[in-house]
Order: C-alpha cells, then sequence, then structure tokens
C-alpha cells in the first residue's frame, strides 16, 4: 500500500466495516469493565490478545498469506504497540477506576488527536479556520469532562485515582491516534497480516507488564466468574477479530480522519450500556461535555469533506481543460 493513497474498495464492504467498528467498539467498553472486574488489567489483555492474535495466525497460514516480510512486520509491531497496548491498554487500566461510559466519552476526543498528529495534513488542517474551530470546541468539551473530577480530588484524596485514569486516557487517546496514522502511512501488505502482528506484540507487551506489576501473585483462575469469561470472549470475537480487524482495513481504504468518527457512535453505544445494564450515571456537565465533543469532531470531520470535494472537483476541472 502506498503511503500516501488509499485502496479501491467496495461501498457495502466499507459500510460493514464502519458499522462494525461502530457499534461493536461502542459496546466494548462495557465488556472490558466486566472482565476487569475479576481479571487484572494487564493479565486479561494479553490474554485477549494472544488468542485473537494466534487464531489470526493460523488463519493466515490457511490462506497462504505472506507472514514474514521485515518491514511489515516492522510497524505492524511499533503500531501494536502504540494502538493496542498503549491505545487500549489505557482504556483496560483506567475503567478499574472510571464508568465505562466516562470512559468512551472521553476517548470520543480521539478524532481532535488525528487532525494535530497527521503531520502530512498540517497545512490543510490547521490553517482551515472550521478545524481550528472544531478544535477549541474540542479542548473545551474536555475541560468540561475534567472539572468535576478535578474538582473532587481537590476535596477528597479518593478521586485523585480517577484524575489520573482520566490523564491516562488522554495519553492512551494521543497514542492511538498516533498508531493508527503510522500504521496508515508506513503500513504495508495484507491487513489481515498487520493486524495478527499487531496483537501478538501488544499480547507480548501485556504479558511483561502482569509480570511486572506483580498481578500474577494471588490470582486465581477459578475464581473467575462465567460473566468475566464471557466478557473476555466477547472482547476477543467482537471487539478484536471483528471490529478491530474492520477497523485496520478501514485506515488502508479510507482517510484517517473519517475512519476516526467511529468516535462519534461509540460514547452513545457504551452510555447507554452502561447506563441500562450497570447502573451508572452521567451528570449533567459530563453530558454537555459530551456534546460539546462530538460537536467538535463533526464539525472537523464536516470541514475535511468539503475540502476534499474541493480539491477533487479542482482535479475534474484540469482534466477537462487537458481534455
Amino acid at each position: 500500500m502506498s503511503s500516501t493513497t488509499t485502496k479501491q474498495a467496495s461501498a457495502l464492504m466499507v459500510i460493514i466495516a464502519f458499522a462494525t467498528v461502530y457499534l461493536v467498539w461502542g459496546s466494548t467498553y462495557f465488556f472490558i469493565q466486566k472482565a476487569v472486574y475479576d481479571i487484572p488489567p494487564f493479565i486479561m489483555g494479553a490474554l485477549r490478545f494472544l488468542v485473537a492474535g494466534l487464531l489470526l495466525l493460523f488463519w493466515c497460514i490457511y490462506k497462504k498469506e505472506k507472514l514474514w516480510n521485515p518491514q511489515q512486520i516492522k510497524v505492524a509491531v511499533l503500531s501494536g504497540f502504540l494502538l493496542l497496548f498503549i491505545g487500549n491498554g489505557a482504556v483496560i487500566w483506567a475503567e478499574q477506576k472510571l464508568p465505562s461510559s466516562l470512559v468512551a466519552v472521553l476517548v470520543s476526543a480521539a478524532p481532535l488527536w488525528f487532525v494535530l498528529l497527521d503531520k502530512p495534513k498540517w497545512k490543510e488542517n490547521l490553517t482551515s479556520r472550521p478545524i481550528l474551530i472544531g478544535l477549541s470546541v474540542g479542548f473545551i468539551g474536555v475541560i468540561l469532562l475534567f472539572s468535576e473530577k478535578v474538582s473532587e480530588a481537590l476535596s477528597s484524596s479518593g478521586s485523585v485515582e480517577q484524575v489520573l485514569g482520566l490523564l491516562i486516557l488522554i495519553i492512551g487517546s494521543m497514542s492511538w491516534a498516533g498508531g493508527s496514522l503510522y500504521s496508515k502511512y508506513k503500513g504495508t501488505g495484507s491487513a489481515i497480516v498487520n493486524t495478527m502482528w499487531q496483537m501478538l506484540a501488544a499480547s507480548f507487551a501485556f504479558t511483561i507488564f502482569s509480570f511486572a506489576g506483580n498481578e500474577w501473585k494471588g490470582f486465581q483462575w477459578q475464581s473467575v466468574s462465567n460473566e468475566a469469561w464471557l466478557s473476555v470472549l466477547y472482547l476477543i470475537t467482537m471487539g478484536s477479530l471483528a471490529g478491530y480487524s474492520a477497523y485496520v482495513w478501514l485506515l488502508q481504504v479510507r482517510p484517517a480522519t473519517q475512519v476516526s468518527t467511529y468516535a462519534y457512535v461509540n460514547p452513545v453505544v457504551a452510555v447507554l450500556l452502561g447506563v441500562f445494564f450497570a447502573g451508572e450515571h452521567m451528570s449533567t456537565i459530563q453530558i454537555v461535555g459530551l456534546a460539546v465533543i462530538l460537536t467538535s469532531v463533526l464539525l472537523i470531520n464536516l470541514a475535511r469533506q468539503r475540502k476534499e470535494k474541493q480539491v477533487l472537483a479542482a482535479k475534474r476541472s484540469l482534466k477537462m481543460e487537458a481534455a
């Protein structure tokens, strides 16, 4: 794959992939929280991505995919570390301290980082008034989300961990955007092979940190509830094999900023699941923060779409003149 172009794909496959990323990923926040209730976060991440990665490995062998391209492996391993270990790992860790709906809301700021970290598009993005307005509105939304937790931390020592969780989520969100862009611009070869190496690399990192964090001491497999195991199974099959594979493929065939719109729908799905099935509560100011963030990413996406249409129209005009 070229670093600056996208592959052609059928409209139906693109729609199915977007629907998978939108809906399935929104539900994973709920199931991550169910899983980490009984399973330490790094152990859970190692297990999830090891099983999913091995299943993809067997599939790649069955399909006779080319597995041993050094450059492809290098890019996949680094992007997998950024995306799955730091990006998704931040979510797994934070859900020990924060409601799944709040985690999804904060992660919804990811498209802002896509704009800021997409260096090849800096001139286009950062000279666009609508995009800059969208960025400003987005950061106001993040401040609104932080305000209550920061106030709680100042008045209660127990809330300091929650603020730490929010800060880790911001780092994870930045890492997710950076890893996505690195994978898009530097990635080569089959999307399923890239996904497989990313998952195995992330599983290795999670395993190392599970030992470093002494998570295995006192952990007993038999004490894990059926609900937690079913949640891990859902994360492996739907979250990783279906959702993440669809995401990596979309990065190859669609612009990164368009793919990042999964963050518009994920929080809504996560909030609904958290409220209706986990008894979670969203405060008014957090709901306002969600609305502000979603407004900002919508403004950014609309600006990018208008720009792309203008570029396409200009190219068509030049072709007509040349003819």
